[in-house]
């Protein structure tokens, strides 16, 4: 099917009655059918507001691809965090032009805000909110907003600048729009993670426009200091212009303070229709001021800016995945996920206020821990030239902060929730070949630096986890280093593990492909030492072994059960049972240690038999959060690739494009991306080129990879939508019968070509090829022994070092 431009659709999507929207509406309609060259309009299938409540956490305003500026409304609910700016309850404080996406922890940003207001206005820095009048209305690159004042606030977006188009009530002659410089998100958690306002400076330019600046720091990553820059225009002539500073007016037309001191400005107007222009900018007023003349210069209407956004996500993201399926759910799923997973990270080559540099930049990565899963893998496959431009950046933040990058926001490392895991993102990246103007002897040296140097603790120490860095690199290395295991000493010592040891793994992949064989061999060594963390003995619902807490000379007994786990406990949001199924690169080991075939294919069952936990209905699987996201493809690994299929198309299910469409944070897209890789069949085994073969959803799914390259997933039997005969009979690679349950890159994706399904409603056995790789599972593994009988402490023993002739402290489990 070609998918083209639905007016009807529009008209349905956006439910906007009033005479401005009809205008607005028509224009559009008129942009699109001016030329003949009208490319096809995904973007009627993205449901802005998906995800948007019960924690999913969606940023439901305006933005460009990959884009600095991300405009939406910021809503007050005293309790309530307003993680993306959006609430569906609570009053505006603002609408401001800087949002994560989909993040959990603390809201961050809210920054370079207005709000429109009606009357006479005594105070206009203490902290006004006004009330909403309607539900928020929406569609890509289009947001509207009605206050209690009945002003309609319309919102679009260039990558570096917004538009706001103010409609006031007709009687009104005292129509103000106020900038208020100290604004941002604030945070009710309690835990110290509020962002504050430190300063900032606000100035009328003699022709009227304003420009400012202010500084900010705090937030989920814990950043210091930070400054954004702004400058804005209107396109009416004010009756008055006034600047601020805190809730007393000033004579003057400049305002500038060191202090926290709130400033901010105001312009009144009679015209009841007022079109704002606002660039911004990490480096200055006048690159704020220049950001904002060339994308949306003064003779730009609303509707083209809203038009060029469009544009911009179905030629730039949406059209890179194609598919013949006239199931309208399954295409607002498609594209909404696609639409969600590519607004972060954001952009921002040439504004990047500390260091100059002609490699790329990009921020606001929240975070690799959520990311390297599932979202880089498949970033690389339908954006490789943004994909190798953020390795870059990568390396290049490594060159001037020290450190690789995990949870990055306002030019800031922090937070590091487990492991270094931009190294996984990096081995991925290498072991498919991505090379382009990467130095991957600087990128390697940078992961080498995340796995032998340990950072210096903050200033002060995260309350949270004081008792390591949690801005960078591996906080807890000092006892992986020395006991190849890491204590209770250290938060989150078995999660940490589990992590290490996969970092680990992808330097020996790194390692091995630039041909120093002596590290490859002691980082693919090393990314055992996760087994050091388990212990036999431990059990539930009848099941024996599992990665538990350790300390020199006992393991530690917990509830292998308990998912709660957060900065202070063992366990970083995920159990036991989860955790133990972690380490991917080595899973013929786990399996082994799980008791055999038989005894992990029984684990897994019960991981997805609701009340097997003795809680009724419960599942022991949470789909919330992405430990586990690998969880449902795990039987792969032992040739039933259809119990994966039956197991993911049930995980799946929790998703859908209502507002409550989310089992978790979207987390910048990584719930999305895992969906976008169930649709297409495959699951991504970073640092490997293994990908794991399931079932599509569509009777034909076409990815554009770039430089003419194209992969097309084809299926037959099913019933066209993939709700049912959704089991694999037998699978075709580039028209070849096919009997693994995995493929690698280069099958598919370095050159492109086809993959098809037979399926049908049935489980059978087709996958009688050999099993996936299991890398560090393979000859050379070190030998296992008990400790003089007793099968229940771990013995730590000693071993030459290949790499120096020094004998150094490792411990092995017995």
């Amino acid at each position: 099917m070609s998918i083209t431009v639905s007016y009807l659709c529009l008209i349905s999507q956006v439910h906007l009655l009033s005479y401005q929207d009809m205008f607005l509406l028509l224009f559009t309609i008129a942009l699109l059918t001016a030329g003949s060259d009208a490319i096809a309009d995904y973007s009627q299938y993205v449901k802005v507001f998906s995800g948007t409540e019960n924690g999913g956490n969606n940023f439901p305003g305006v933005a460009r691809p990959f884009g600095m500026v991300k405009l939406g409304p910021d809503l007050l609910y005293v309790g309530t965090d307003s993680y993306s700016g959006y609430l569906p309850i609570g009053n505006f404080s603002g609408f401001s032009m800087m949002h994560e996406q989909g993040t959990g922890g603390a809201p961050k940003y809210g920054t370079v805000a207005q709000l429109p207001l009606v009357g006479t206005i005594s105070n206009p820095l203490s902290n006004i909110t006004v009330g909403r009048q309607a539900p928020d209305q929406g569609s890509l690159g289009y947001y509207r907003s009605i206050t209690k004042q009945n002003v309609t606030a319309e919102l679009a977006a260039s990558s570096r600048a917004g538009a706001y188009q103010y409609t006031f009530p007709a009687a009104s002659t005292t129509n103000n729009v106020l900038i208020d410089v100290s604004h941002v998100l604030p945070s009710f958690r309690g835990q110290g993670l509020g962002q504050d306002y430190a300063g900032g400076e606000f100035t009328i330019m003699p022709d009227g426009h304003y420009e400012a600046s202010g500084v900010y720091n705090n937030g989920w990553n814990r950043s210091p200091n930070w400054t954004i820059y702004s400058c804005g225009y209107f396109n009416s002539t004010p009756v008055r212009a006034s600047a601020f500073t805190g809730p007393i007016s000033s004579s003057g037309t400049v305002i500038s303070r060191s202090s926290s001191i709130p400033v901010g400005g105001m312009y009144t107007f009679k015209d009841s229709t007022v079109f704002s222009r606002v660039g911004l900018s990490w480096i200055s007023k006048a690159q704020a001021c220049q950001n904002v003349q060339e994308q949306i210069p003064s003779n730009m209407s609303f509707a083209e800016v809203v038009q060029g956004t469009k544009d911009a996500w179905n030629s730039q993201i949406l059209s890179k995945i194609t598919t013949t399926t006239t199931n309208s759910t399954n295409l607002q799923l498609l594209y909404t996920s696609l639409y969600f997973m590519n607004i972060l990270p954001t952009n921002r080559t040439g504004e990047n206020p500390k260091w100059e540099s002609s490699e790329p930049y990009y921020d606001d990565i929240f975070t690799l821990w959520d990311l390297f899963r599932c979202s880089t893998a498949l970033l690389q496959v339908i954006e490789p030239a943004i994909y190798e431009e953020y390795i870059r950046s990568m390396i290049d933040i490594w060159r001037h902060d020290g450190y690789l990058p995990d949870g990055r926001s306002s030019n800031y490392n922090g937070r590091t929730q487990g492991g270094s895991n931009a190294d996984n993102v990096l081995a991925d990246a290498f072991v498919k070949g991505v090379r382009g103007k990467i130095n991957w002897q600087d990128g390697y040296a940078a992961m080498v630096k995340d796995a032998e140097v340990t950072p210096p603790n903050t200033t002060p120490p995260d309350p949270m986890a004081p008792d390591s860095s949690t801005r960078e690199g591996r906080g807890a290395l000092p006892d992986w280093l020395q006991y190849g295991f890491i204590t209770p000493n250290f938060t989150r010592s078995v999660s940490r593990a589990v992590e290490y040891a996969y970092n680990d793994f992808s330097l020996s992949q790194v390692a091995g492909g630039l041909g120093k064989a002596v590290d490859a061999d002691k980082y693919l060594n090393r990314s055992r030492n996760w087994r050091n963390h388990w212990n036999n003995e431990a059990s539930v619902l009848g099941f024996n072994g599992f990665v538990v807490p350790r300390n020199l000379k006992s393991f530690q007994e917990v509830n292998i059960l308990n998912a709660g786990g957060y900065w202070m406990d063992p366990y970083y949001q995920a159990s036991s049972w989860s955790y133990s199924f972690g380490d991917i690169h080595d899973m013929a080991r786990i399996i082994g240690l799980m008791g055999g075939r038989e005894r992990f294919l029984g684990r897994l069952d019960t991981t997805f038999t609701p009340g097997a936990s003795g809680t009724p209905g419960r599942v022991l699987f949470d789909s919330t959060n992405e430990p586990t996201f690998n969880v449902p493809y795990l039987y792969n690994f032992i040739n039933l690739p259809n119990h994966s299929v039956n197991r993911s198309r049930s995980v799946a299910k929790s998703y859908n494009t209502s507002p409550t469409g989310l089992p978790g944070n979207s987390d910048a897209g990584a719930m999305h991306t895992w969906l976008l890789w169930n649709m297409i069949g495959l699951y991504p085994v970073t640092g490997q080129t293994t990908f794991l073969i399931h079932a599509p959803w569509f009777e034909s799914l076409t990815i554009d990879l770039g430089g003419g390259k194209k992969l097309q997933v084809t299926s037959s039997g099913s019933d066209g939508n993939g709700d049912r005969n959704i089991f694999v009979q037998s699978v075709k690679l580039n028209g070849q019968t096919w009997t693994k349950s995995w493929l690698v890159w280069d099958d598919i994706f370095k050159n492109g070509g086809t993959l098809h399904f037979e399926l049908g409603n049935s489980m059978v056995v087709w996958a009688t090829g050999e099993l996936p790789p299991s890398p560090a599972s393979g000859p050379g593994q070190l030998v296992i022994r008990p400790d003089d009988g007793n099968a229940n402490v771990p013995q730590v023993v000693r071993i030459p070092s290949k790499e120096s002739g020094a004998r150094r402290l490792r411990s092995f489990m017995w």
